[in-house]
């Protein structure tokens, strides 16, 4: 049969094809004169290889236009724009004899004359320039330019003798070019030998010493990177070794031979040649052997301030080192001098003088310290002077904000602060904020009339230490200063009203941290308690809707030919308007369960199954928690810079919940129901839990990045628990996992998402990611998202949600899809659209993009880069 609606649609799509070939043939050359090329394609050819590489691409100074997804879409958009707005404007105007002077009655003559500079006639075409990107119009002058660059920089690595040119292919597009770049290198010129002339001796006997870690070695192929590096080794050798004065323009090389001769071995000689210091003064310019020094004196002054400088101080010294202060002394010297890392008669080293601003800062004591030191006229010996300048003693702060969510409608917070600095006279600093918000629930089973019918408050207070503390134990000679430990010590409360189970939450931590390198950082919780009073466990059904929904369907349906509305009817209710009986919350869920329990009425096998299931869950999900742990995280990551997307970080953590309650249970006598035991009528956690997080970052070409990660994590309880608290299950979806479902939608394994909240102790989880620039700071993304959460080791009995070895890879879900992003400068505001992809919760014949539509998609939103 003939349908028209089908007929439309097919016409639309047609038109639509049409519409975008025309679009990518035609506007493309828009602005491309008839004897003017575009630039199509820059290939550069060495040695008949073609090399992709960004560092070399970047000596080309003619880019072809940038593309998304192969589509020129900047050039478009500057083609949309007008060439001349304004001489548009005035053909425009001039066309009918009395237009201009119509126009001028109705705007006046001098409006008139404006309209051709406002927005709607230049601005937006303006606009459209700024946004766009004009045509990559080949110009040759640029191209041999671009030969000169390439066979510039193949000289530095040593190929003195290639050779280099450029060819255009304008045949095989109309109006378009291709320009290869075609080099012959020849054979490289290799280190014959390598020599050095340093006029001063102290410099002399410092680089023999460390000769062997040289970048400049006989053999090496010539790399003017390498003399580059060379150079800025010998640097920080030198200032590191007492030559605080050491300037790097001392350092030249010079290349012993005649290059521009291409003999058969290419072997070349490098001279180092290091002069002495020199100085430029009223006489003229001097010079100086360059000599090692050490320090005299090393002055801390902890009260400076330039408008006072010159006013008497008090002094004490304390080993070695002369405290300046006024009025009274604020800090315990010990903790002054062990921030310093100058030490009297040690030898000068430019890394001391980097920790010591390094850890002045950490302090968060003192404002940005200032750091001089001062050359003896007569000798090798150097005074350091560190002025400081204390923050105020407290600090005050506060913070409001508006937030919207599934919970509530509208919520408002308000975050008030205060900070004591400086507490005992250790740089203890001491911090203590409360948060109070108020919201408009969208549950309507609040009775509570007001407006603002949910609320939430908590305080924390914290206390840092500058340093490791643990009793008995001298720990700075194991994490010494310069790796900035830290000592924590928090306390928490936080209450809620009207939200879920009304949860009260209690926590206390005692953790350290330190950082011995930039890349590296070690955290440890020594005792992290976290204990979790649910106050309205029989709101449960109200808030957990699917658990509720499945007990309802087991209570009304007639397939166990047994009317529970008739045995039971106390337990039911019909709402208003609906002539379908529900069971009531709480008395009828908890009477229904009772009644299955007990044997008091019948159920099939399935459905007693199924009620026990519901009864487990709500029992694990209202029951109290304490959970005690420790844990050590380690945290890798090379990056240099926030510009740098070519780096890895990875994150190892492994964590131990309830050993140290269950080592005492042989001294304290704990209480115990159903064999567990327990603490304030509580039971406590016991479980080992391990994760693995690695991201990987590849710098593609023109801002173009490709971002990996994967991540696994298994939790194991044992001992007094047979599974994992709810706070540290595991959950699939969402903006930052897996894009194609939402939060605690995914999983575990093949289950089709059976419970509001879906976790479980078992995840794996793998995301790649390819984000490319469309328009200014908006930026675009493809990825794939995959993985699952499964239970294993626990008291989980459905096998669709257990993990049974290398046959549940099969059950790893796909997601895949794109998203837009804009840069704001300090942060990303990211929403991406996922699609089901591979859906583990089908049948086996119908996991493969059942789904994979709009209809069906996931909108997810997002601050910042998912990993």
């Amino acid at each position: 049969m003939w349908r028209p609606l089908r007929t439309k649609k097919f016409y639309a799509k047609i038109s639509l094809l049409l519409l975008a070939v025309a679009i990518t043939s035609c506007n493309t050359l828009k602005r491309v004169e008839n004897d003017e090329l575009l630039i199509h394609k820059n290939l550069i050819v060495v040695d008949s290889v073609k090399i992709k590489n960004e560092a070399i691409e970047t000596l080309i100074l003619q880019k072809e236009n940038t593309k998304v997804l192969g589509y020129p879409v900047r050039l478009n958009i500057y083609n949309w724009a007008k060439k001349n707005p304004d001489s548009s404007y005035q053909a425009w105007l001039h066309r009918k004899p009395k237009r201009e002077k119509r126009l001028a009655n109705i705007l006046s003559q001098k409006q008139a004359d404006r309209l051709g500079e406002s927005y709607l006639v230049k601005g937006l075409s303006e606009t459209l320039k700024s946004i766009g990107e004009p045509p990559a119009i080949l110009d040759t002058s640029l191209t041999r330019r671009s030969v000169e660059r390439l066979g510039a920089y193949y000289r530095s690595k040593g190929y003195f003798n290639n050779n280099t040119h450029f060819e255009i292919d304008s045949l095989s597009k109309k109006q378009r070019a291709e320009v290869k770049y075609k080099l012959t290198l020849g054979k490289p010129f290799m280190i014959d030998t390598v020599m050095h002339r340093i006029a001063s001796t102290a410099l002399d006997s410092i680089y023999e010493l460390h000769s062997e870690s040289s970048l400049v070695q006989k053999g090496n192929q010539i790399d003017l990177e390498d003399f580059s590096g060379e150079r800025e080794r010998l640097t920080n050798l030198f200032r590191n070794t007492g030559i605080y004065n050491f300037q790097e323009s001392s350092i030249y090389f010079n290349f012993l031979g005649d290059t521009t001769k291409i003999a058969d071995d290419q072997l070349i000689s490098a001279e180092l040649n290091i002069d002495n210091l020199k100085t430029r003064d009223d006489g003229g310019e001097t010079t100086k052997e360059y000599k090692v020094f050490t320090f005299d004196n090393v002055n801390i002054y902890t009260d400076f301030l330039y408008d006072e400088r010159d006013k008497e101080q008090q002094f004490i010294r304390h080993k070695g080192y002369s405290i300046y202060y006024r009025g009274k002394l604020r800090f315990k010297p010990e903790t002054l001098t062990d921030a310093i890392f100058f030490e009297k008669d040690s030898v000068y080293r430019n890394i001391d003088k980097l920790r010591t601003y390094r850890r002045i800062n950490d302090l968060n004591v003192f404002r940005y310290p200032t750091i001089t030191t001062v050359k003896d006229s007569t000798g090798n010996t150097l005074t350091a002077n560190i002025y400081l300048s204390a923050r105020p003693k407290y600090s005050l702060g506060q913070n409001v904000d508006v937030t919207h969510s599934n919970i509530q409608q509208i919520g408002i917070g308000y975050s008030p602060s205060l900070k004591a600095r400086n507490l005992f006279g250790g740089a203890e600093n001491l911090s203590l904020s409360g948060r109070l918000s108020v919201g408009n629930s969208r549950d309507p089973n609040i009775v509570d009339n007001k407006f603002f019918n949910i609320q939430e408050f908590g305080a924390d207070l914290s206390l840092d230490f500058p340093r490791i503390w643990f009793p008995f134990v001298n720990t700075a000679k194991l994490i010494p200063g310069y790796t900035l430990p830290r000592t924590r010590l928090s306390l928490g409360y936080t209450s809620q009203r009207n939200v879920g189970l009304d949860k009260q939450t209690f926590n206390t931590i005692l953790g350290y941290n330190w950082k011995p390198t930039d890349r590296t950082r070690h955290a440890i919780e020594l005792i992290n308690v976290q204990y979790v009073n649910n106050v309205r466990p029989e709101q449960f059904f109200r808030f957990y809707r699917s658990s509720y929904a499945q007990l309802n369907d087991i209570a009304t349906d007639d397939q166990d030919q047994i009317d529970y509305v008739t045995v039971l009817p106390d337990l039911f209710e019909t709402p208003e308007g609906s002539t379908e009986p529900r069971l009531i919350i709480p008395n009828g869920t908890t009477g229904f369960i009772e009644a299955i329990q007990s044997g008091r009425v019948g159920a099939t096998l399935d459905n007693s199954r199924r009620v026990n299931q519901i009864e487990e869950r709500r029992q694990r999900l209202t029951e109290n928690n304490l959970i005690t742990t420790t844990n050590y995280t380690f945290n890798l990551n090379n990056k240099t810079g926030i510009t740098d997307n070519n780096y890895y970080q990875f994150r190892f953590k492994v964590e131990s919940a309830g050993n140290i309650l269950s080592a005492l249970s042989g001294v304290i006598d704990y209480g115990e129901e159903n064999g567990k035991k327990e603490i304030i009528d509580v039971p406590f956690s016991q479980y080992i839990k391990t994760e693995f997080d690695f991201v990987k970052y590849w710098d593609l070409s023109r801002s173009n990045v490709l971002a990996f990660r994967t991540f696994a994590g298994i939790a194991v309880p044992y001992g007094n628990s047979t599974n994992i608290p709810f706070l540290r299950s595991y959950f699939a979806g969402g903006p930052n996992d897996n894009r194609g479902w939402f939060p605690y939608s995914l999983g575990p394994g093949k289950t089709n998402a059976l419970q509001d909240f879906n976790e479980a102790n078992f995840k794996l989880a793998f995301n790649l990611e390819y984000r490319f620039p469309i328009v200014g700071d908006f930026k675009g993304a493809l990825f794939v998202d995959a993985g699952n959460i499964w239970n294993v080791f626990d008291d989980v009995e459905d096998p669709d949600a257990k993990f049974n070895g290398v046959s549940s890879f099969k059950d790893i879900a796909l997601g895949s899809g794109f998203g837009i992003r804009y840069d704001f400068t300090y942060f990303v505001f990211r929403a991406d659209i996922g699609f089901k992809t591979y859906n583990p919760a089908e049948e086996d014949s119908k996991r493969w993009f059942r789904d994979y539509n709009f209809a069906n998609s996931v909108l997810q939103i997002g601050i910042n880069y998912p990993f």
